[in-house]
C-alpha cells in the first residue's frame, strides 16, 4: 500500500472494525457470565438441579433474547463495515455511545433476567436497545450522506430506515410492557422490523428525500 492510499492516522475502517467486534464479542461473553450458578446443595440431586434450573428459566430466556438481539445488530454493523472505504470523525464518535450500549447491555438482560415482568426492568432493557438500534442509525446515516460507503447509497439509506424501525419497535413494546407482562417476548420478533418496518420507513420518506430534478418541466 502506497503512502497515498493509507487513511489518515485514526482512521482506519479496519481497527474500528476490529475493535468493534471486540467490544460485541465480550458482551455477549458476559451474558452468561451473568447466569447464575448452582450452588453444592442445588448440585446434590437430579431433583435440586432440576428445581434450580427451573427457577432460572426466565435468566435463560432473557440470555437467548439478548444473545439474537446482539447478533443481529453485530451482522448490519459487520455488513456496513465491509461497505466502508473511509472513515468520518463523526462516523468514528458515533461509535463511542453505540459501543457504551452494547457493552452495558449484559446489566439490563441480567435485570429483566431476575424479574422478567417488572415493567420497569423491561423499560430498562428496550431503552438500552431503542438507544443502540438508533445509534446504529445514525452511523448508516452519516455514511450515506457523507459518501463513506461503496456501492449503491439507496441500500445504505435502506438499512438505515432498518434501524430506525427496530428502535421503534422497541420504544412501543417497551410501553406496552407496562399493561402486560412477558411483553419482552416481542422483542424476539425484532430483527422481523428491519426489512419490513424499513421499507414502510422508506416509502414514507421517499418524496422528502429524493433530490429534485432541475430539468424537469413544471407545472
Amino acid at each position: 500500500m502506497s503512502e497515498s492510499d493509507r487513511p489518515e492516522p485514526g482512521f482506519s475502517p479496519e481497527r474500528l472494525a476490529f475493535f468493534t467486534d471486540a467490544i460485541f464479542a465480550i458482551a455477549m461473553t458476559l451474558l452468561a457470565v451473568e447466569l447464575e450458578r448452582p450452588d453444592e446443595q442445588e448440585l446434590a440431586s437430579a431433583r435440586e438441579l432440576g428445581s434450580f434450573l427451573v427457577h432460572q428459566r426466565d435468566s435463560y430466556l432473557a440470555f437467548a433474547l439478548a444473545f439474537i438481539l446482539l447478533w443481529s445488530v453485530w451482522r448490519r454493523h459487520h455488513k456496513l463495515m465491509d461497505r466502508i472505504g473511509r472513515l468520518s470523525s463523526t462516523f468514528t464518535g458515533w461509535h463511542a455511545p453505540f459501543l457504551l450500549l452494547v457493552a452495558f447491555l449484559p446489566f439490563p438482560t441480567a435485570v429483566i433476567g431476575a424479574s422478567a415482568t417488572n415493567p420497569l426492568a423491561d423499560t430498562l432493557f428496550a431503552g438500552t436497545m431503542a438507544a443502540m438500534v438508533c445509534c446504529e442509525a445514525v452511523i448508516r446515516e452519516i455514511s450515506h450522506r457523507t459518501g463513506l460507503t461503496t456501492g449503491d447509497p439507496a441500500d445504505t439509506r435502506h438499512q438505515a430506515d432498518g434501524s430506525w424501525a427496530v428502535g421503534l419497535w422497541f420504544i412501543l413494546s417497551g410501553a406496552l410492557a407496562w399493561l402486560l407482562p412477558y411483553a419482552f417476548v416481542l422483542w424476539f420478533f425484532a430483527p422481523l422490523a428491519s426489512p419490513y418496518g424499513g421499507a414502510l420507513i422508506s416509502r414514507l420518506r421517499r418524496p422528502h428525500t429524493e433530490p429534485l430534478d432541475v430539468n424537469a418541466p413544471r407545472p
